[in-house]
């Protein structure tokens, strides 16, 4: 395995030899740190703090122990010198994921589903006042990678939504909340991570696909701006202080050595001042991952329980030799110090109170080599009164797509009520019986793999359905459940006695590297699981008020039921965490009038939606290529493109009661003469070097340090640095090899469209003013979601996209005014010659409604005078 200049050349002639292939431009040097804005505090902390270490401690701070080497998922190295212990880095982005008494938060998409900006707030703090109690410093989430493209995408539910501007909201108020309680948030995945086949080859090849190298996702430079990006943005700025790069290649680069993605949009563009991590495995070189703008390596090592890393001793060593220039290794320590300085983590900080390995109270600290056996989890519950949280997002996130004739709310005055489907019910090997949740046995209330938490219990609609007739109903209602989805004999004769039918069923999705009946991750088809369909067909056959609750991940197909007569209702529940059943049972008995809005597009088949996941390699042995043809056209902007007409729209969802929305008015902020949008221009400062630099003899391994096996260190075994570095063609390579301007740390040209916080501050200037007012028309109080969209005009661009929103609570009979902005950002589209923002000639008009097809108001956008 080589470690120096050589990787350098051969990943820069693999790119430029893939002519026919989408190519990803280099960009040198890494930009550093300014620590501008909110970060000027925690930068001029990091900076001194750095200044005192060695160049070892410095690479301590950026390269994991190693897999299974400490309780987290993954724990930096410490500077014992000072006190300091490894940093530690856990899932999940719904909760403490491998960890006991802690609480199982609802998804990504059910917050999407709430849009309601407070709720993602407060479950965000409440997720990180878990993690922060445990011990952890960052939390790996949230999710803005996959946005999805592929409605039947695994990972989709961990995210929000498939629309950046509903995931962006989210995601800043989700890292808003998680930092001020403390932990550093980690935005995950950059990007263009959008399926689960082919993410890693290793994983590909044990599913028995013969590929060498992840899949690209080819995506444009317009594309990038103006859908996957956007999120990010909105997460820089909310002060993010770490991001994750992705297993993906991105137009055939690593993410995480991608210089174009990571040193050009990610910290030149956009001005991120936090560090950017590996995801867990997609660390794939050293030199060349450095320069390229990687500041942490996760878990550390070559691959999971590798003895080896790319970094630890070998980043020493290449700061020694002069290959990594010593300003980069300081730029990483002080992002890594400052995000930890940002949120506080010298003020709140704990050691890790559990284990990611085992639910014993003992057992082995260092658990891969069986080491220094301790006391490794204190049962500390950290759940709070979070339950309420929970509860709230999930009857708020709860969407109703279908009620007939008023069919909810039930009453308690229901003479006999069938619960039918096995989503209804318990799985017979416990809540957490499958590891990662890599079942779908009995309800569906989170998706598996590594985004998913432990739940303390979980409370089924089964239970919370019985409890609710026992405890408020009139005494006279009969309640049976069957919940084994093959007893269709059983089904049908309870649902003949019925008078209300509720019927459970769902559709899973995860995480790659488990494999759920044939689903590897990614779902195999839109269609339910475990015979959902004869579910509902054999109730709805029997009883004339049938009513469907689905738990899944992402949209299903329903076009074969949706409009039969006898299914009154049909609610969406998506993945709602540990108070599924009484989240649900506020909604099904009115104690919630759902204000739940869907948050992707319900399609008639599979078609509707555009291309098809990639499942089959169309590159031979090396990287499969999922181009990304359709452009920013994902979900509804393609169901518009293609005027094709969905079942149930994006922003879609009914209520207890009506709504009304007159009166809108559009008022510019600013004239013309103070309209004016300037490229940055000019240099940055010259990158700074702290401390002095150091020999090899200052980095040999400490005399009183016993080294545990596998355990990935800094320090150096010789002061020959060919004999530590173990490659023995070291010193063959030149420096010729490395990147044009890799190394440079002179004053750079800014970039046109770049600023400190999420890019050129005059972006997110408001240009105008919009209100509208909402009337409850109806008879009960209820939630209304409005919603703008924003027409861009010109050729090629979407037929609208969705630019605000807001949740309000309306009395029946009452009139309430809302009001928002629209930024430059919002009327701009990307232009790939200037490389940067632009408003555009073309008319603009703006649509106010309550879902993506339904905007009874509408207003050219006035020009700017």
């Amino acid at each position: 395995m080589k470690f120096g200049w050589l990787e350098v050349a051969s990943l820069t002639a693999s790119v430029a030899n893939a002519n026919s292939l989408a190519y990803s431009p280099p960009y040198y040097p890494s930009p550093w740190m300014t620590g501008a804005g909110e970060w000027s505090e925690a930068y001029a902390r990091a900076v001194e703090f750095v200044s005192n270490l060695t160049l070892a401690e410095k690479v301590n701070l950026t390269t994991g122990a190693g897999w299974e080497q400490e309780r987290c998922v993954g724990e930096t190295g410490g500077i014992p010198r000072l006190g300091m212990w490894g940093m530690c880095m856990q899932d999940s982005p719904l909760g403490v994921r491998s960890s006991d008494y802690n609480s199982g938060f609802p998804s990504g998409v059910n917050v999407a589903a709430t849009w309601d900006k407070r709720l993602a707030y407060q479950r965000g703090a409440a997720m990180g006042e878990e993690h922060r109690d445990k011990g952890v410093d960052v939390q790996l989430g949230p999710v803005a990678g996959p946005l999805g493209k592929y409605p039947d995408g695994g990972r989709n539910w961990e995210g929000f939504s498939p629309d950046p501007v509903l995931t962006g909201v989210m995601m800043a108020e989700t890292i808003k909340g998680m930092q001020d309680a403390g932990v550093i948030a980690c935005a995950k995945h950059f990007i263009g991570n959008e399926q689960e086949h082919f993410r890693q080859a290793s994983e590909s090849q044990g599913y028995g696909f013969n590929i060498t190298q992840s899949v690209s996702a080819n995506i444009d430079d317009k594309t990038m701006h103006e859908l996957y990006l956007w999120p990010f943005v909105d997460s820089i700025r909310a002060g993010v202080g770490s991001i994750m790069c992705s297993y993906n290649q991105v137009n055939n680069s690593y993410s995480c050595a991608n210089s174009h993605t990571l040193n050009k949009l990610l910290k030149g563009e956009l001005g991120f001042q936090g560090f950017v991590m590996s995801d867990w495995g997609a660390h794939h070189s050293g030199v060349s991952s450095t320069l390229a703008g990687l500041d942490m390596s996760m878990p550390g090592d070559v691959y999971l329980g590798s003895p080896y890393s790319y970094w630890g001793a070998n980043l020493t060593i290449s700061v020694l030799n002069g290959t990594v220039p010593e300003w980069r290794i300081d730029d990483m320590a002080v992002r890594i110090m400052s995000a930890y300085y940002k949120v506080g983590r010298d003020r709140y900080r704990t050691p890790p109170n559990f284990s990611s390995w085992t639910r014993d109270e003992y057992g082995f600290e260092h658990f891969i080599v069986s080491e220094n056996y301790v006391k490794l989890n204190e049962r500390v519950n950290v759940q709070r009164d979070h339950a309420q949280v929970i509860r709230k997002i999930g009857s708020d996130s709860t969407v109703l797509l279908k009620n007939k004739g008023g069919a909810l709310p039930l009453t308690h005055n229901e003479r006999f009520i069938g619960i039918l489907g096995e989503d209804a019910g318990s799985n017979a090997y416990g809540a957490n019986g499958c590891s990662d949740r890599g079942c779908d046995n009995g309800t569906l209330a989170m998706g598996w793999g590594s985004g998913t938490a432990n739940f303390p219990y979980l409370i089924t609609p089964e239970q919370a359905i019985q409890n609710e007739v026992l405890e408020y109903g009139n005494g006279q209602t009969n309640v049976f459940a069957v919940t084994d989805n093959w007893a269709l004999t059983e089904i049908a004769a309870l649902a003949a006695q019925a008078d209300v039918a509720l019927v459970f069923v769902n559709s899973d999705s995860g995480e790659g590297y488990i494999n759920v009946d044939g689903n590897e991750g990614d779902r195999k088809n839109m269609t339910l699981w475990k015979n959902g369909e004869e579910v509902i067909k054999t109730a709805s056959q029997n009883c004339n008020n049938t009513i469907v609750v689905i738990h899944s991940t992402a949209a299903v197909l329903i076009s074969d039921w949706y409009d039969n007569d006898n299914i009154t209702a049909i609610v969406w529940a998506g993945l709602p965490g540990q108070e599924s059943g009484r989240s649900l049972v506020d909604v099904l008995y009115g104690r919630i009038n759902p204000g739940g809005k869907t948050p992707f597009t319900w399609g008639k088949t599979r078609k509707d939606y555009g291309a098809a996941i990639l499942t089959v390699p169309n590159n031979g042995a090396d990287a499969p290529q999922d181009n990304f043809d359709e452009g920013v056209f994902i979900d509804y902007r393609q169901f518009d493109k293609d005027n094709t007409e969905p079942i149930y729209e994006f922003g879609y969802g009914l209520s207890y009661t009506n709504f009304a929305f007159s009166d809108l008015k559009i008022t510019p902020l600013v004239s013309s003469k103070s309209n004016q949008y300037n490229g940055t221009t000019g240099k940055s400062g010259k990158a700074p070097v702290l401390g002095e630099a150091s020999e090899a003899a200052d980095n040999l391994y400490p005399a009183d340090i016993t080294p545990v096996r596998q355990y990935l260190y800094p320090w150096l075994n010789s002061t020959d640095l060919r004999t530590s570095s173990g490659d023995p063609d070291y010193g063959m390579e030149s420096k010729d090899y490395l990147p044009e301007g890799a190394t440079d740390g002179s004053p750079q040209d800014l970039l046109p469209a770049s600023g400190s916080n999420g890019g050129n501050p005059a972006l997110f200037e408001d240009l105008y003013q919009v209100t509208a007012t909402i009337t409850n028309t109806g008879s009960v109080t209820g939630d209304e979601v409005p919603q703008l969209y924003v027409s861009l005009g010109g050729d090629g661009e979407p037929a609208k996209v969705l630019r605000q929103f807001d949740r309000v609570t309306i009395a029946a009979g009452q009139t309430l005014q809302w009001t928002t902005t629209l930024t430059r950002r919002d009327v701009s589209n990307w232009d790939v010659v200037s490389q940067n923002w632009v408003i555009s000639d073309a008319q603009k008009k703006v649509y106010v409604g309550n879902s993506s097809r339904k905007l009874p108001l509408s207003a050219d956008l006035p020009s700017l005078e």
